[in-house]
């Protein structure tokens, strides 16, 4: 077997696993549609591929997943993508305050902050969410296999059980192409969100 074949093996044993998201995938939509609806933002953070990953759904939200269907820009923001504040926070704080610092500065109550992690235990991230849920933020976590300290931290939590970690990333873009056509489907039609909840 190539390895190009058995990395596509177990990128198809993970995605036949994920089916089980469905109701945690639309209850995640549902917090995030729900606080654009009351005027609240989405901040977005990860390290590395997930760092990439979490600018992409921001970029998919102020932007639009689908080119056919127009909408309002929708507030969001990737917290690493500021590498002024992310320097200046690391060099005055230290890497661990990067996100947390900067959920301080900008986060507010019914907010959302998504963090994605493949281990689950980012020291940043983890400060992130401790301050995020200090002041009443929703949190949501897609996250790699395991129970440490962001599944136990995060209200929602969507869980990749795969042991290869560019499994867990290739599935992790998957969920956020669902989670932000979700988004759309509820932004385009508010009812819906109540009947979510």
């Amino acid at each position: 077997m190539s390895q190009l074949e058995a990395r596509a093996a177990e990128l198809r044993a993970a995605l036949d696993r994920i089916a089980s998201l469905d109701g945690p995938m639309a209850r995640a939509a549902t917090a995030i549609a729900a606080s654009f609806g009351a005027g609240g933002k989405l901040l977005a953070a990860g390290n590395g591929g997930p760092a990439a990953e979490a600018q992409h759904l921001t970029g998919e939200l102020v932007g639009r997943l689908v080119p056919s269907r127009e909408r309002a820009a929708l507030p969001a923001i990737a917290l690493h993508a500021d590498t002024s504040t992310l320097t200046a926070v690391g060099n005055d704080y230290g890497y661990d305050r990067v996100f947390a610092r900067q959920v301080e500065a900008i986060g507010r109550p019914g907010d959302v902050l998504l963090v994605l992690s493949t281990s689950g235990a980012s020291a940043n991230l983890v400060a992130a969410v401790d301050v995020a849920n200090a002041r009443d933020l929703v949190t949501i976590g897609l996250l790699g296999p395991g129970v440490r300290p962001l599944h136990e931290r995060c209200a929602h939590v969507l869980t990749v059980e795969s042991p290869s970690m560019q499994v867990v990333q290739e599935c992790h873009l998957l969920l956020l192409h669902v989670l932000a056509a979700q988004v759309e489907d509820l932004v385009a039609a508010p009812a819906a969100i109540a009947e979510l909840r």
